[in-house]
């Protein structure tokens, strides 16, 4: 009976070895979490490969990022200028979501003032990308706050089954702002 079972786990474990698609993306998490870095912000922040802060070059952002022990990222920004976006962008690496019913994240969140964020989902197209947004915004407060969203793939016209890339973006006050980023976690079901 063992060995008939041995050889039935060989012959099905290439199906059992199938990888999730928001495991790239929630390693990348897991790996910031692990680290202690920090240094300064500009336009484009690049905290790891598949976790990137971009903003509009036109806000002039400056300020600084650090990774401290119980926390993603805490970050200070300050805008010279005017823009109209900061997103924290983290690749989510599901290209093929036809055999899944939801894309959505859990977050948690505490900020030095009040303020509104958003979250999307950005899919890869022909001629650039296509936006999905959460239907939530993120409340950021002074007190820790969790936040839980998801979309369905089959039901929203904007998400594309399939897109040649994909990223989770969470877009950030474009004033002044002091976010502390608790966790994030990004899956795919």
């Amino acid at each position: 009976m063992i060995k008939r079972f041995k050889s039935m786990a060989r012959r099905f474990a290439p199906d059992n070895q199938a990888l999730a698609p928001d495991r790239q993306a929630n390693q990348t998490l897991a790996a910031l979490r692990a680290s202690r870095d920090s240094g300064p912000l500009t336009g484009e922040t690049v905290f790891l490969p598949g976790l990137t802060l971009h903003a509009d070059p036109t806000l002039r952002i400056s300020g600084s990022y650090t990774s401290p022990t119980g926390r993603l990222l805490d970050i200070t920004a300050h805008m010279a200028g005017d823009g109209n976006w900061c997103g924290l962008h983290i690749a989510l690496p599901a290209n093929d979501l036809t055999q899944y019913a939801m894309v959505g994240f859990a977050a948690r969140f505490s900020a030095g003032h009040t303020q509104v964020a958003r979250a999307c989902l950005r899919s890869g197209a022909e001629d650039g990308f296509v936006d999905h947004f959460f239907d939530k915004h993120l409340l950021l407060r002074p007190q820790e706050a969790s936040h839980l969203d998801a979309l369905s793939v089959h039901h929203s016209q904007n998400v594309p089954l399939q897109a040649p890339w994909r990223e989770v973006i969470v877009f950030l006050p474009t004033q002044d702002f002091q976010v502390s980023l608790i966790d994030l976690r990004i899956f795919v079901v």
